[in-house]
């Protein structure tokens, strides 16, 4: 047998091993999911739209699903729905690294799904999720995915779960949301309709550049930060002494030299938790979230 032939013999053993996890989400398909357990699909937050959406199976079955919950800035929902007859996806243990190969799956208009292989290409990839903050740690591979394949899996030749396709990148290039631990955690809590939690400093801020800039016309040493341009009522920020004019250069005991950086802190960190600000010419710890102090959520 040629390497054709075992190719394709490859594709045509996936799809059966993972059809029935495979999932149209929306009346005109919006985007596809993946069964992930009894009465649970997983899909991307852009598929979605209010709290109910309806969900096509490969065996031509629609129903009405309920979203359980949803993380906009993480570019994930969880939807409830009558799941019988599908097999949840077994979850692949250990990480992919480039060149291994992966095969991408999604719903089709006739309801099977598509099928289709690649390689990873890089890992580690970022993106911006719909709320526009920056999701890192994303699988690229090359499988080739057709419009409203967002959502499906990304499998390995046995058919476990190795991601979630969630965005485009130039001509031929998929990211996927990496089936980790990590992952499962973030799916059971918004299975419970637990939503994420992420501390919100409330200020506005000027990127590093700036900052180094108004330093330097002032007379000021440069120092790679972030400039606080305005500071809300009442946040976390206000409570904590934080005021315009502020350096920030470390949060958390991590420097932030952009709005990537703070934001991805953030998404790691509860209150309390201490930043260092530069003020003129002085340094200094302040406290956020402590006792007697406000919280935010993102």
């Amino acid at each position: 047998m040629g390497v054709l032939e075992e190719l394709g013999g490859a594709v045509a053993s996936v799809g059966e091993q993972v059809g029935s996890a495979v999932v149209g989400i929306g009346r005109r398909q919006r985007g596809s999911g993946t069964v992930i357990g009894d009465g649970r699909v997983v899909t991307n937050a852009h598929n979605v739209r209010g709290e109910e959406v309806t969900v096509r199976f490969g065996d031509g079955r629609t129903a009405t699903g309920r979203v359980a919950g949803v993380d906009w800035d993480g570019d994930l929902a969880v939807v409830e729905v009558d799941t019988t007859g599908a097999r949840p996806l077994e979850w692949a243990t250990g990480d992919v690294g480039p060149g291994a190969v992966v095969f991408g799956a999604a719903a089709s208009p006739s309801g099977s799904a598509r099928v289709t292989v690649g390689f990873v290409s890089a890992v580690e990839r970022a993106f911006r999720g719909p709320g526009g903050r920056r999701i890192a740690g994303s699988i690229e591979h090359t499988a080739p995915l057709a419009p409203g394949s967002s959502g499906g899996p990304v499998v390995d030749a046995a058919g476990r779960l190795v991601g979630i396709n969630t965005n485009r990148v130039g001509e031929g290039f998929y990211l996927a949301l990496p089936a980790d631990g990590a992952l499962r955690e973030r799916l059971e809590a918004l299975g419970r309709g637990e939503a994420p939690s992420r501390p919100r400093l409330g200020i506005a801020v000027a990127p590093s550049h700036v900052a180094r800039r108004l330093q330097r016309s002032v007379g000021l040493p440069e120092r790679d930060g972030l400039l606080v341009r305005g500071v809300e009522d009442g946040s976390l920020a206000a409570n904590a002494g934080i005021q315009e004019g502020d350096l920030l250069v470390e949060v958390a005991g991590k420097p932030v030299t952009d709005a990537d950086a703070l934001q991805e802190v953030l998404g790691q960190t509860e209150p309390p938790f201490e930043v260092r600000i530069v003020r003129g010419t002085e340094e200094r710890t302040v406290s956020v979230g402590g006792a007697g102090q406000a919280s935010g959520e993102a």
